[in-house]
């Protein structure tokens, strides 16, 4: 079985090298921290889509370059053209960027609380009583996102964190009672939550709809459309030869296809 999944993988490379060329470029992408989606750059786990990337931009002979700043100043660089693409982006995160018919993966956000606390979310009109934490320039879901949005000068409502180390800001307003609760998708805030030794210290009171995240590429781009096609063409043949599944259990994770 394995070396009919390595012949599989090798006659995929073999046609999406064919398909776009020799040419080797530096990809250079960025984000801040968001585990397990992407890690510390410095790590021999750098995060899945991080590696996913590698692997499905290396063979058509392109090496990846990935760095870590605060996500605001992250989607604006690269905008620019300064950086090549951003990871771990939803559609409403940056929808001027390129994105490739592949998402990288599932985010399913969640409302985590203090222990004991009553509140519950039940939609956009149950946030009328508590303040939330959330981050600069983060999208979650339409009507969260407009929410934020119409009250963000108010911190009795929303709390916007920034930087690199933004959720563990919003962790610790939480257990403070700056906020009442905080929005973060569920894997992140659990790695996070584990690294610091406080998994399991908090409750959740609700849940958002899941959304599809990407590593998206710049619109300054020239070969924006080019990358973003090879991502997409690389993920399908990661799958079919059976490294996708590799990579995933490497960060305790499925194919969010299966």
């Amino acid at each position: 079985m394995l070396r009919l999944r390595n012949a599989l993988w090798a006659t995929a490379v073999t046609l999406v090298t064919i398909s776009f060329g020799a040419r080797a470029d530096t990809i250079t992408i960025v984000a801040d921290e968001w585990c397990p989606y992407n890690c510390s750059p410095d790590s021999d786990r750098p995060g899945y889509m991080i590696e996913i990337a590698s692997k499905a931009l290396g063979v058509a002979g392109h090496t990846i370059k990935y760095s870590t700043m605060p996500w605001s100043r992250a989607i604006e660089e690269a905008r620019r053209g300064k950086y090549t693409a951003i990871v771990g982006a939803a559609r409403n995160d940056a929808p001027d960027f390129v994105f490739p018919d592949e998402p990288l993966g599932i985010s399913g956000s969640v409302f985590a609380v203090k222990k004991g606390s009553t509140w519950k979310y039940t939609g956009i009109d149950s946030l009328a009583t508590v303040s939330i934490g959330v981050i600069q320039d983060y999208s979650y879901a339409e009507d969260l996102d407009a929410y934020i949005a119409k009250y963000a000068k108010d911190a009795k409502r929303v709390q916007a964190a920034t930087g690199e180390t933004a959720l563990g800001t919003n962790i610790r307003k939480l257990e403070a009672g700056r906020i009442d609760a905080l929005v973060e998708d569920r894997a992140v805030l659990e790695y996070e939550l584990a690294e610091e030794g406080k998994l399991g210290q908090f409750d959740y009171a609700g849940t958002l709809k899941q959304s599809e995240v990407f590593i998206a590429f710049s619109p300054a781009h020239p070969a924006a459309k080019e990358y973003a096609r090879l991502l997409a063409e690389g993920v399908r043949a990661l799958r079919a030869s059976g490294e996708l599944d590799t990579i995933l259990a490497r960060y305790g994770l499925k194919d969010w296809k299966r």
